[in-house]
This record gives C-alpha cells, structure tokens and sequence, in this order.
C-alpha cells in the first residue's frame, strides 16, 4: 500500500473512530450517570423508609412516661433529631452535623419533618453510607462496554476504509498496468532510435551538430531515461542486486556526459567539484537510477541559462539547481510515487520515489531543500 494510501486510510480511521467514540462515550457517559442516580436514589428510598421506622419509634418514647428513654437505633444508619431552629438535640451521629452543611460525598442524607414535634424535635436527619458495590459494577460494565465498542467499531472503520480506498487502489493498479505495457512497448522503438543515432553520427560527421539531430536525440535521450525508471518501477525495486565497488565521480561525470545535450539546450553552467577516488559498495544499477534522476531533475526544473552544480566528497553527493524550486507545501510529499511538484513540467512523479527506494536500501540519507524561484539542492549522505 502506498503512503498516500496509507494517509487516506489513517484519515478515515481517525476521523471515523473519533466521532463514533465520542457519540458513544457521551451515551456511555449519560448512561453511567442515569443509572448511577437511580441506585442512589434507590439507597435513598431504603434510607427514607429507615427513617419513618424510626419516626415511629420517636412517637412511642414520646408517648413514653417512662422515666428513661431510649433513642432509637438502626443497623448502618446514623441519625439526629433538631429543633424548629435546626439545632441539634440528640442523635447517634459521630460529630453534630449541621442541617445546612452536609456535603459528605459518601454518605446520603435525608431529611424528614416531624409533625407533631415529638420529644420537642421538629427535624429527623438520618445518614447511611453509600453502598458502592453496584456503582463499582455499573463503572465496569461501562468500561468492558466502551472497549468492546472500540474493538468493533475500529474493525468496521479498517473494513470501510478498505472500500474507501478501493477506489484510489484500482487507479493506481491500472496506473501500474498502464506503465508495465507501455515500458514493454518504448523498449525497442527507444533503442532504435538510439542506435540509429550513433550510426548517423559515425557516418557523417557534418550531421553530428545540426539542430534537427541534437532535437532528435534529445528526445531519445529523455525518453530512455523515462523508460529505464520505468522497468526499474516495474520491479518494485526488489532484484538480484550485484554489488560492487563503484567510483562516484567516475559516474557522474559520465552521465553530465550523457545529459549534456540536454544542459546545452538549455544553456545550463555545469560546475564540477568532484573529489577524486571516492568509492561505493553499490548495485551499478542503483547507483545510475541515483544519478540519472537528480542530474535530470535538476536540468529539467532549471531555468533557461542557470546554474547547475554537482559536489561529490568523500561522504556526500550534492546536486544543486537554480531552478523553480519546490514550496514548502510539498516538499513533506516529494518522495512519494507519481507525486509531481511542478506540473508545467513532462513526467510521471517517479524520479525522486526511486532515489529515496535505493538511498533507503542502502541505509544512505537523502536531505532536499528548496525555495521557489530559488532553486533546489539535494544532497545524499553514506
């Protein structure tokens, strides 16, 4: 899957997942909290009946001529009687809880008037703590319940967002199909072309310069190029690789060489600063799909008359335009596969998706800087 592939989809995923998860997180959440008062005001309704059993019990000491009375007391409940003024008369709670402040979270409080004033008390207040063994159930139930959601809701999301892109994976397979037939079909023209070429050239020497050879064979040159990027692309860069030592600056001198028609049409200033006997472990093949590209691009994008300046030193490779340059906007997407900067321009978006494949393989780095109208530099590091 490519990388924009694989943006797409995280796109999808992300903006799927996060609104499906807030949906239910939110019906979760007012779930949780409706479930959770009704168990409290379940407790409570135990604790108001609680409290009228004791009110009962205050009736009867009130109607007690019993010289000692004895306050009424309940399993796992507190309680306290007060006046018409709500000060505290009796009770069996720890500290004398005032009427007005009772914020203790993890008790529930009730308050039920007395009529008549029974032992001369106008108020009852009778506390219990909490029972949390269901709200700790209910939290769990609503945790597993949030992540089975998750689980499945990120399953789905991954299936639809396999349909999203459906559509963007068949364009680039047929892409791929179109580019594996028409490298097929450029092979022998191309090379004919060529070879023809050099054959003119050897015979008459009066028609190596003319203007109508140097088009034609700017034309070859070019559609050569494309078409070895192309059966490179073709095998998605995976082949038996031969590795041998490969002096840089041989190559690329070789291919100024090779690219100089084109960097004369253009009126191109071609600085050199090569290091001699600077030499590579590397694929020859690699290596020239390296080179060929950045001494392309950097032709390709030039103006008319600039500037294009090529540094090899014993740890780098530098190729440096003075071009259109690349904004800022796409300079994070470059690198990727039939992604083009400047579309004024012939090509498919495959060069530098092919210089960064062979500088990761080999563990290289590749560094591209730019500003428009300015120019670009590339520079690889070993």
């Amino acid at each position: 899957m490519l990388s924009s592939q694989n943006r797409s989809l995280i796109r999808f995923l992300s903006i799927y997942l996060i609104s499906t998860l807030m949906l239910f997180a939110l019906a979760s959440w007012l779930f949780y909290s409706f479930t959770k008062q009704h168990l409290l005001d379940q407790q409570k309704d135990i604790l108001l009946y609680e409290a009228s059993h004791i009110k009962s019990q205050l009736r009867e000491l009130h109607q007690s001529h019993s010289n000692r009375l004895i306050y009424p007391v309940a399993e796992q409940i507190e309680s306290a009687i007060y006046d018409l003024d709500k000060r505290y008369i009796f009770g069996t709670l720890d500290e004398r809880v005032e009427l007005h402040s009772m914020d203790d979270i993890d008790k529930i409080y009730a308050i039920v008037d007395i009529e008549p004033h029974y032992l001369g008390a106008a108020y009852l207040l009778v506390v219990k703590n909490i029972d949390l063994e269901p709200i700790t159930n209910l939290e769990n139930k609503t945790l597993i319940f949030m992540l089975i959601a998750t689980i499945f809701f990120a399953v789905l999301g991954y299936f639809l967002g396999g349909l999203f892109i459906a559509p963007m994976r068949e364009s680039i397979e047929r892409m791929n199909y179109f580019i594996q037939d028409a490298t097929h079909e450029l092979n022998t023209p191309i090379s004919t072309i060529l070879t023809n070429i050099e054959m003119i050239e050897s015979m008459d020497k009066n028609l190596k310069n003319t203007q109508e050879l140097k088009r034609i064979e700017i034309a070859s040159k070019t559609l050569s190029r494309i078409y070895d990027d192309l059966a490179y692309l073709n095998l998605n860069h995976n082949y038996h690789r031969h590795i041998e030592s490969i002096e840089i600056g041989l190559m690329v001198e070789e291919r100024i060489e090779y690219f100089r028609v084109l960097a004369k049409a253009k009126e191109l200033k071609i600085k050199l600063d090569i290091e001699p006997n600077i030499v590579l472990d590397i694929d020859k093949n690699d290596a020239l799909r390296v080179c060929d590209n950045l001494i392309s691009n950097a032709i390709k994008y030039n103006k008319v008359g600039g500037q294009l300046y090529i540094q090899v030193t014993q740890n780098t490779l530098v190729v440096e335009d003075s071009g259109v340059g690349i904004n800022e906007r796409d300079l994070g997407f470059i690198l990727e596969r039939f992604r083009r900067a400047n579309k004024s321009e012939g090509g498919f978006g495959i060069g530098l998706n092919i210089v960064n494949h062979v500088v990761r393989n080999y563990g290289f780095d590749l560094q591209i800087s730019s500003q428009q109208n300015q120019g670009t530099k590339v520079v690889i590091r070993w």
